[in-house]
């Protein structure tokens, strides 16, 4: 293979790894996605236009994960709230088999069943495509999408970076308020955050 091919290739495959690897961009179109839910079903965001979507990564033996369901019902209060008002809530678990957090889909069920837990559904991504999609990188790690299909929040659930419950309720509530703010109409207040908690377990 000549230099110029070798060159080409190189460039080719780095402009793949590069758009693979993006980072979302708040005001933009969220990255699309098709993924198999724990009930055995495949959801398309494509399919969920018209709809205000929030993504949520999770891993339930996380301890920042444990502290906002087994030891506060913070996020499965929050999840019962958007959903009752029509938000697509979808957990997304990219933890890759035999690494912490990784579940089949009845095991998810039970795990939401048990924590008292409303997700609308909850997308299993064992080889970690939709969290590199969006350079997910911690348990939980929020995304909220509009129902233009543009993505208008990621970052942490709260402002407060600590595995304490009792540290909830003095945090600043990002997703709650980039809900409350979407559906008034109003600019979300603090549209990009910086996530905390457990790693993502990848493969790899």
């Amino acid at each position: 293979m000549s230099f110029l091919k070798i060159a080409a290739a190189s460039l080719a495959l780095a402009f793949v790894s590069s758009h693979v690897m993006a980072e979302p961009i708040i005001d933009k179109a969220a990255p699309t996605f098709s993924g198999k839910a724990a009930d055995g079903s495949t959801i398309n965001l494509a399919d969920l236009k018209g709809k205000t979507v929030v993504l949520e990564w999770t891993n339930h033996d996380c301890p920042y994960v444990v502290k906002h369901y087994d030891k506060s019902s913070n996020i499965p209060s929050l999840q019962k709230d958007a959903t009752g008002k029509d938000v697509v809530w979808l957990q997304v678990i990219s933890s890759a088999p035999g690494k912490q957090g990784n579940v089949d889909g009845a095991t998810a069920i039970s795990l939401n069943e048990k924590r008292g837990a409303a997700p609308t559904n909850t997308i299993l991504d064992a080889d970690g495509t939709i969290g590199k999609l969006y350079n997910a990188k911690t348990t939980p790690h929020m995304f909220v999408i509009n129902p233009e299909g543009v993505l208008v929040y990621k970052g942490g659930i709260d402002s407060i970076k600590t595995a304490d419950p009792a540290d909830i309720s003095k945090a600043t509530p990002y997703v709650k308020e980039a809900l409350e703010a979407l559906a008034a109409g109003k600019k979300i207040p603090n549209p990009s955050t910086a996530p905390y908690g457990c790693s993502i377990k990848y493969a790899g």
